[in-house]
């Protein structure tokens, strides 16, 4: 098979070998992979996949089931589906855990439904499973135009939960309004905290959903009501901050600090099977849509992650097999 191997500061699209799946494993020959920030801090030397997964970049595609192993009961061969990957996605054929393989909606083509595992999974497991949101609670939003902000938005729609976002300009912002959430502001010009404590009337929310770490602790917990849940999911923002913890006791707050990817199998069979059971019914029906910013071929995988690190991309980037 063909699939992208990380050559010095290039990426190549070039041989690799393909095996058969284990028991409990399904092989996917793949049609569309989709981008993650993670691909790029991973190819930077930052980010090991984890203990026995694939070195090949990609943590979601979608694609048909060619092959599958003893024990497989979830799909079949033939299927059309997309997949959450602890590695493997920049390629033609990925083998993943049955578990972690779903049948995509009905009425999505293979660029959408690529663009949906990953970021889905991660925003519904760490709003509903980690920040316990329970219909009409609040959420703050971090990051509201990229691909987890954007299944975030949909989500706490969909579920009865008004959501507040920040993101990179103003136009994004009123992308996501348009999306569904209740107001945003620009995280370069104004101050979410102020802005937050303005939309709840004083109150704070009761989880924030944080790609961002250390440059935004302080304000993170200004911005929490008492009993609020603090849900870090990435670092982009920094790693090292000063925690003032009389505010963390006195509000009894939580900070939890959350990936998906080093999770094992059964979590994230378990993050699968909430999707398959809560959001895929809403996706079938064309409540919730994946947003696509841009689709090039996989080939073009480096001019891909251009596009990410440069922070203008609203929703997801695609790559699709040539």
């Amino acid at each position: 098979m063909k699939a992208i191997r990380v050559d010095g500061d290039r990426l190549v699209w070039t041989d690799a070998p393909v095996g058969d799946p284990g028991p409990g494993h399904v092989r996917i020959a793949i049609r569309a992979s989709a981008v993650n920030r993670a691909d790029l801090v991973q190819r930077a030397g930052h980010y090991p996949p984890p203990p026995g997964a694939s070195d090949i970049l990609g943590l979601e595609c979608a694609g048909v089931v060619d092959a599958v192993g003893d024990g497989v009961s979830r799909v079949c061969a033939g299927d059309a589906v997309c997949a959450l990957l602890a590695g493997g996605g920049y390629a033609e054929s990925v083998i993943v855990p049955a578990g972690q393989v779903l049948k995509a909606p009905a009425g999505l083509s293979f660029a959408e439904a690529a663009a949906l595992p990953e970021v889905f999974a991660t925003a519904y497991l760490n709003l509903y499973m980690e920040g316990r949101l329970r219909f009409a609670e609040t959420a703050l939003l971090h990051a509201g135009g990229s691909g987890v902000g954007t299944a975030a938005i949909q989500l706490c729609r969909e579920f009865g939960n008004p959501c507040y976002v920040t993101a990179g300009s103003r136009q994004k912002v009123e992308r996501c309004i348009e999306l569904g959430a209740a107001g945003g502001c620009d995280r370069h010009v104004e101050s979410f905290a102020a802005h937050v404590r303005e939309w709840t009337r004083g109150e704070g929310v009761d989880v924030i959903l944080d790609p961002v770490g250390a440059a935004y602790l302080a304000d993170n917990l200004a911005s929490l009501k008492p009993e609020g849940r603090l849900i870090v999911i990435g670092l982009l923002g920094g790693s090292r901050a000063e925690l003032a913890f009389s505010t963390v006791l006195m509000r009894r707050l939580s900070i939890v600090g959350s990936t998906l990817r080093s999770r094992s199998i059964a979590e994230k069979a378990a993050v699968m099977d909430r999707l398959r059971d809560r959001v895929w019914p809403r996706i079938a029906a064309g409540a919730i849509r994946p947003v696509i910013d841009t689709v090039m071929p996989m080939d073009r995988a480096d001019e891909a992650h251009m596009l990410i690190a440069g922070n203008q991309t609203f929703g997801k980037v695609v790559l699709e097999v040539p």
